[in-house]
Parts: C-alpha cells; structure tokens; sequence
C-alpha cells in the first residue's frame, strides 16, 4: 500500500469486508463529536453503505490500524459524473480518541499519493458545517473552498477542493 512505511504500532493499508462493523463503529463516534443533539436517525443502513464502498472495485477505503485496532478510516473514489481526473473524498475519520496522534496527517498523505498514483489532479469533499475540527484539519492539509460549488443559504456543509498535484 502507497503511504508511510509500516512501523510495529501503526499500518495504512485497505479495509477488508470482515472489518466493516469495525468500521461503522469508529464512524458513529467520530460522527457523534460534531452533532451537540446526537447522530440524527435518518434511516440511513450505515453497515450496508460501508459494506458496499468497502467492495466498490471503483473505489477504495483506507484504514490505519494501530495494536489490531482501526483507528482511522478514509473513503475514496471517482465521483459520478466527473473525469478520471477528479476523486471525491466521502469518509474521512479518526477515532475521537485518538485525536491528535497524528493518524489523521498521516492518512492524508496516504490518500494522495493513491491519488497521484491513479493520476488524479482534484481532490474534492464536503464536510458539516458544524465540524470545525474537520474544517480546520482540512484547511491545514491545503483544502480550499470550491469555487466551482459554493453552499446554498439552508446548506450543512461546505464544499472543498485540493490540488492533488500541488499546483
């Protein structure tokens, strides 16, 4: 897997069907950080969603496992409708507890160098308005606001762009 070399305490690597219940877990507490009123039940079936982009072969999902533990999770793949050129970032998550360790930087990096890898040039995401530890880790790894889609008045998220390529 393209990302930091491995070291005995943390791995990057892909996420295998059996793990998805792992995955939805760590989703739900990250999730839960940035809803002050708890995580709305709007029906969504999270373990089947996570199942399907775990076995997307167009996308791809991310995980950093540290002492047999996923610890960070990231979500990526070409969304419908635009080029090769462009790949979305859906999920982008680290275990509240372990927040500030570094999983975070370092899963980023390992997304754009599969980027580059794949010869993307666009990174793009959305992220709810009301986390602003996202936005802000965000911010810091070079995303930008999208100029290209800018958020309606009654919108929860903003739209961000990053140049893959650095440019």
């Amino acid at each position: 897997m393209i990302g930091e070399p491995p070291t005995p305490s943390r791995v990057i690597r892909t996420v295998v069907p059996a793990e998805a219940e792992a995955v939805v877990a760590l989703h739900a507490r990250a999730r839960a950080t940035y809803y002050p009123d708890g995580i709305p039940q709007d029906g969504t079936a999270w373990l089947a969603n996570w199942r399907t982009a775990i076995e997307r072969p167009d996308g791809q999902v991310l995980c950093v496992v540290e002492q047999g533990r996923i610890v960070g999770l990231a979500s990526f793949r070409v969304p419908e409708g635009a080029g090769a050129e462009t790949v979305k970032l859906f999920q982008f998550h680290v275990d509240p507890d372990r927040w500030r360790a570094g999983i975070g930087t370092a899963l980023h990096t390992a997304c754009v160098e599969q980027w580059r890898a794949d010869a993307r040039r666009t990174a793009v995401l959305d992220v709810h308005v009301d986390n602003r530890r996202a936005q802000a880790f965000y911010a810091r790894q070079g995303w930008v606001p999208d100029p290209e889609n800018p958020p309606a008045d009654d919108d929860h998220h903003l739209f961000l762009r990053f140049s893959v390529r650095g440019e």
